[in-house]
């Protein structure tokens, strides 16, 4: 299974195309040092909750949209080396001008516990969440994250990962912890499904709660639905290594 990056940033609205252009120039230095796919979204759908948001998440401003972003490698160990050779690397540094509060970012490393992905084709649309499941549930998690990607693959999602934390920082502002009010027992998973477009993931949702294979209402969960944050994200950038 893969290993992911998975990243929640609070942009100002003003600061879109800048950020898009920051995300596109910087991704080839990922590629170069092995990233297999990085894909950059801007909050689309993105509801506030009574309890937990992705505004909350970032400590949002009322001028600023949320991106929704991750970077797919090999493994954790393969990343791990990446990180250690990129951090010679000059490139590496700071943009001049950030379109961003970097101090506000939050993000974490996480092992896919679900994997579908047939994503040769430009995502044009991805669902995001970040949800807290206590440790010992990660079983159970696992077999649902499964039957859904498998749901959502057969009514035309390109790709469905779920992911479990395995490096998820504490911060100093925020972090992904406090964006679910996770419990010390519990942690973080990141996840999302891409698809074609929006109009193709509005088409499917009513195939989806249709379909017999869905958990029926009232359904045992293992994790906490009421702390879960999420949100439909129109795709910035899609990009993969040349050749």
């Amino acid at each position: 299974m893969s290993y992911v990056q998975g990243f929640v940033i609070p942009v100002p609205t003003a600061n879109k195309e800048a950020y898009r252009e920051m995300a596109t120039s910087v991704a080839p230095l990922f590629f170069d040092y092995g990233g297999q796919h990085i894909v950059e979204c801007w909050g689309d759908a993105v509801p506030r909750g009574s309890n937990t948001d992705f505004f909350r998440a970032v400590n949002a401003e009322d001028d600023e949209n949320i991106v929704f972003s991750w970077i797919i490698w090999e493994s954790k160990e393969f990343c791990d080396q990446a990180m250690e050779k990129m951090t010679a690397d000059e490139r590496m540094a700071e943009p001049p001008s950030n379109p961003f509060d970097g101090k506000r970012m939050i993000y974490g490393g996480f092992e896919t516990l679900s994997e579908i992905n047939r994503a040769s084709d430009t995502i044009g649309y991805v669902q995001g969440y970040v949800a807290p499941v206590p440790k010992d549930n990660k079983a159970a998690l696992e077999t649902m994250a499964a039957t859904m990607g498998e749901i959502a693959s057969d009514h035309g999602a390109l790709a469905a990962f779920d992911c479990w934390g395995i490096d998820v920082a504490d911060g100093e502002v925020t972090d992904l912890k406090r964006a679910v009010k996770a419990s010390p027992d519990e942690t973080v998973v990141f996840g999302f499904t891409a698809w074609p477009s929006k109009e193709a993931h509005s088409s499917a949702m009513p195939k989806l709660q249709s379909d017999n294979r869905m958990p029926k209402p009232g359904s045992e969960m293992p994790l906490d639905g009421s702390r879960l944050i999420f949100g439909g994200f129109e795709v910035l950038m899609d990009g993969r290594p040349k050749g």
